[in-house]
């Protein structure tokens, strides 16, 4: 009754799980516009997808990808042989262990009319694939503890899903081996298959058992004659050996017998194989129950993304199931670690301590953003930060085992950040410059308007504008302003210049403009001398401090050995770190 109602409560919570997270795929959006949809209509397109794909020619590549990438896991290989072993041991042990032993009365016992769990080569498969599970968890140990692989974070989704599948195991090999011992579930044996009821005939098979099979008995020792062991063995292939071979082929559970033997008969008394029978199967339905709201949740996910990128295309699949598989995506992602090992911004992070810089963290961050959680303005300003440090150089994607098109993920989270008006100074960098080469996709107005509230997020905070949106007339002379840029080597060559206006002359942004003070306020010259005289509020108005390429032109043909525009980034800097410190991202996004 327990052990129904235990399975029976863990399969109404899996199902629960399971409907509840796929259902997300369909609700969860980053584009307001494809949230308006409805949940109905884009699993409508979601299967008109699958079934144009199914019905075509990609249905090969599909095949294939099954094949390479879901079930030898080439991707993986490529990448790590390590981390590719450790997959293929915890998935073909964990899948052969589910078909042989969890599901042997649906699926073994019909593939094998004579099947029995207690039979060869059953007993020995057995404890082949738990060794290839508890080497591919020993593996995961190994790495996320002792390994110490860069950027590679662990969490408690990560210790829970080694935890319940190392308990699992675990307790699973300890009840074989308390069964094989057991003189509680010997007898049990007997009085259900036993036939006969002479005690001599009785006795002789349990000296057999206690000899040939393990079975520690407060009733008979050993050494034993070889005519009782002769009898014994008579009665054995009679009535056991159909269903019973040695439990010496159970390698393992075999071992963990003669470890325990010596104190058997106390443990049999005090229940220990009822122990560990609940021990087990309580792991195993927690385990199911949970199984959908945990990182375990991408053995079914992993598969659907890298089959769903292999044949979709941003260019010409449907807007809809573009949104449906990056939200599916983020539950694909089994926080590897690889895409942050190899993210080429990863280094900022020992400057930055922001975990949404690295691909593997970030991903968390933006799940909790989708699912539609109450993230402080903090929060969202390191995940928009995170967002926007990323190159768009695609190795996260290049290199993810799974599949996930990060690269695209990342780009679509930000445009909904900014659209949202959550104002990010970085699209007035070069960091927008892969902004910039996509803005014909987005329409001129989506465009410009994220880089509109971040200027006047800097107006706002330097209160640079009057009530009639004129540049006020600004005298603040800021003494310590000049000193700050000063600390650095670059910064402190400001003090160089003579004002001869090379810097400007060979500045391809100032070339770019018919009147280049009147739409810049301040071209490079000028804002060195407004450096020079502390006036940082000039500076951080101008226009040309955030239009700025980074082409070191100005830097390279100074005389003075001026270091332009390193000194721009100085400022930049300067002026992000003094709004992100305020109170004007705050405001902001209250007013928006």
């Amino acid at each position: 009754m327990f052990f129904h109602a235990s399975l029976y409560l863990s399969l109404i919570i899996f199902s629960i799980g399971l409907i509840y997270k796929v259902s997300t795929w369909f609700r969860y959006s980053f584009d307001e516009e494809i949230k308006r949809i409805g949940a109905f209509k884009r699993v409508s397109a979601a299967l008109k997808g699958i079934l144009m794909t199914v019905f075509s020619p990609k249905i090969l590549l599909l095949i294939r990808v099954f094949i390479l990438d879901v079930l030898i896991q080439g991707r993986l290989f490529k990448e790590d042989f390590l981390r590719w072993f450790m997959h293929m041991c915890l998935f073909w042990g964990f899948m052969s262990l589910l078909i042989v032993h969890s599901l042997d009365k649906l699926i073994t016992s019909k593939l094998f009319t004579n099947y029995s769990s207690t039979l060869n080569p059953f007993l020995f498969l057995r404890n082949l694939f738990f060794v290839l599970i508890l080497l591919g968890l020993g593996i995961a140990v190994y790495r996320r503890f002792f390994m110490k692989v860069p950027r590679l974070f662990s969490h408690m989704r990560d210790h829970f899903a080694i935890a319940i599948l190392s308990l699992i195991m675990i307790s699973g090999i300890l009840l074989e081996g308390a069964k094989i011992v057991s003189y509680t579930k010997y007898q049990g044996m007997v009085e259900d298959y036993a036939d006969t009821d002479e005690s001599e005939a009785l006795k002789n098979l349990e000296s057999y058992w206690v000899e040939n099979f393990g079975v520690v008995s407060p009733n008979v020792k050993g050494p034993f004659e070889a005519t009782v062991l002769a009898n014994g063995r008579e009665l054995n292939e009679t009535n056991c050996a159909a269903c019973h071979s040695r439990p010496n082929w159970a390698f393992v559970s075999y071992g963990v017998s003669k470890a325990i033997k010596p104190v058997a008969a106390g443990l049999d008394r005090a229940g220990l194989t009822d122990f560990l029978w609940y021990v087990h199967f309580l792991a195993c339905f927690i385990g199911l129950a949970y199984l959908p709201f945990s990182k375990m949740f991408h053995i079914f996910t992993s598969p659907l993304s890298l089959l769903a990128n292999s044949v979709m295309d941003k260019e010409i699949s449907d807007p809809t199931n573009i949104t449906t598989r990056q939200i599916m995506e983020l539950d694909a992602c089994t926080h590897c670690g690889t895409c942050s090992l190899k993210c080429r911004v990863g280094i900022c992070f020992e400057e930055i301590p922001n975990v949404n810089i690295l691909p593997s963290e970030k991903l968390a961050s933006v799940k909790a953003l989708v699912a539609g959680k109450k993230l402080s303005d903090h929060e969202l300003s390191r995940i928009q930060e995170g967002l926007y440090l990323c190159t768009n150089c695609t190795n996260c994607t290049v290199v993810c085992p799974v599949g996930i098109n990060l690269q695209d993920l990342w780009f679509n989270v930000r445009e909904a950040m900014l659209q949202k008006g959550y104002p990010e100074l970085l699209t007035l960098s070069t960091l927008s410059f892969y902004r910039g080469l996509s803005r014909n996709g987005r329409g001129e107005q989506s465009y410009r308007k994220p880089i509109a509230i971040a200027k006047r997020a800097l107006e706002e905070e330097f209160k640079l504008k009057d009530a009639d949106n004129h540049t006020l007339n600004l005298t603040n002379i800021d003494t310590g302003f000049k000193k700050i840029l000063g600390i650095s080597n670059q910064g402190n060559t400001f003090s160089y210049c003579f004002t001869c206006k090379t810097c400007t002359v060979s500045c391809p942004v100032v070339r770019n403009f018919e009147n280049p003070p009147k739409r810049l306020g301040l071209v490079p010259h000028q804002i060195i001398h407004a450096a020079l005289l502390g006036v940082k509020d000039l500076i951080f108005s101008s226009d040309m401090l955030w239009l700025c390429l980074g082409c070191y032109q100005c830097q390279e043909n100074c005389p003075q050995g001026v270091k332009v525009t390193d000194i721009l980034y100085e400022l930049k800097n300067m002026a992000m770190k003094h709004i992100k410190g305020g109170k004007t991202i705050s405001i902001m996004r209250e007013k928006s």
